[in-house]
């Protein structure tokens, strides 16, 4: 595996690398630093009444991707960044200190634009754009394999419809109680 993760991290390095391109994707990937993008926009569907139950889909599967991604796969399978073993590769970003699987960026993506999806929120597309940039960033900047980035899509998607379905829940015990 290691070997076709890195023909195709290499090929990208190799094939894809232009000035415009080592410009935009530090910024990219800048947006999914520590999820902030979709916590920023969890937060403002949290304070729209209208919203609110997406707002908490969005929460529960950030959460919920946050200690399962970053509090328990990252470290069990502790797999160094191929920049760490590759190290003659020129950095656009600062090297990142955590473990490299599953992609962190990438499953917090995948987990709101899912998590859109299954709430049948039309924010999802876009959402789903900027997912795919934000992991394909990560390729790029060389602070990923590719097979950690396909693993954080599909954690990220997975934990998106648990977090839909935990805001079902909610909502369910929410107008049972009141």
């Amino acid at each position: 595996m290691l070997l076709i993760d890195s023909t195709i991290l290499n090929f990208i390095y190799d094939n894809c690398r232009t000035s415009w391109l080592d410009v935009l994707m530090p910024l990219i990937t800048r947006l999914g630093d520590s999820g902030v993008i979709w916590i920023v926009l969890a937060f403002c569907l949290l304070v729209s009444r209208k919203y609110r139950k997406t707002g908490i889909a969005l929460c529960c599967a950030l959460v919920l991707d946050m200690i399962i991604c970053n509090g328990i796969l990252k470290p069990f399978v502790a797999r160094i960044r191929p920049c760490d073993l590759n190290t003659s590769v020129q950095l656009l970003i600062p090297r990142p200190t955590d473990f490299s699987f599953p992609s962190g960026h990438a499953a917090a993506s995948f987990a709101t634009a899912s998590a859109l999806y299954f709430c049948r929120e039309k924010l999802w597309i876009p959402a789903l754009i900027l997912a795919w940039f934000i992991a394909f960033s990560r390729l790029y900047l060389y602070v990923h394999y590719p097979s950690d980035v396909i693993a954080g899509i599909l954690l990220g998607s997975i934990l998106g419809f648990i977090g839909c379905k935990l805001a079902d829940c909610a909502e369910h015990i929410w107008q049972k109680c009141h």
